[in-house]
């Protein structure tokens, strides 16, 4: 049987998939681990009555696992890991933490009003550090495993460069990293 799940559409059109990083990646581990589901695309700004009962808060996404529904991408993912075990998707403990201060270092970098206040090169060692444990361990993993971490940093490197190109109309930044 099929899972079902629930997760955002894009805006204006109801039948393509949303922006949510939350819902692609539940929807990525399902994909990975080649189980089948039905997808439900929800308007966030005209939520259906019926999605509201399973998701009183109206997050997505939710999934239901045995004529339960649930909600959290993270809760989500750690069942489907727990169901399905493979392909193991998990990151290994050891590399846990690799790439974990890029976020943090790039809002203080935008935030940043003193360009000496070294919150640039700040960001430049995290990504170079994460650039560095990528090509150093790529060739060790299966793409599966990757996934997780593959997504998360493509996702923040899409927010990176949105905001070095849209707001501030590119920087030289991006050649060194």
């Amino acid at each position: 049987m099929a899972l079902e799940i629930c997760v955002k559409a894009a805006v204006g059109a109801p039948n393509v998939l949303g922006d949510c990083p939350f819902s692609q990646r539940a929807l990525l581990t399902l994909e990975e681990k080649k189980i089948s589901y039905k997808m439900h695309l929800i308007n966030i700004s005209d939520k259906p009555q019926w999605f509201l009962e399973i998701s009183p808060e109206g997050k997505v996404p939710v999934v239901k696992f045995d004529d339960k529904w649930v909600a959290d991408s993270d809760v989500i993912v750690g069942i489907l890991e727990e169901k399905y075990p493979q392909p193991c998707l998990k990151t290994p403990p050891q590399f846990a933490s690799v790439g974990s201060n890029i976020f943090g270092t790039f809002v203080t970098f935008l935030k940043s009003k003193d360009a000496k206040d070294g919150s640039e090169q700040a960001l430049l060692n995290e990504l170079k550090a994460l650039d560095e444990h990528l090509k150093a361990h790529v060739s060790d993993y299966k793409f599966g495993v990757l996934l997780g971490f593959g997504f998360w940093y493509m996702f923040h490197m899409n927010i990176f460069n949105f905001f070095l190109f849209y707001i501030f109309g590119g920087s030289d930044l991006i050649s060194h990293v």
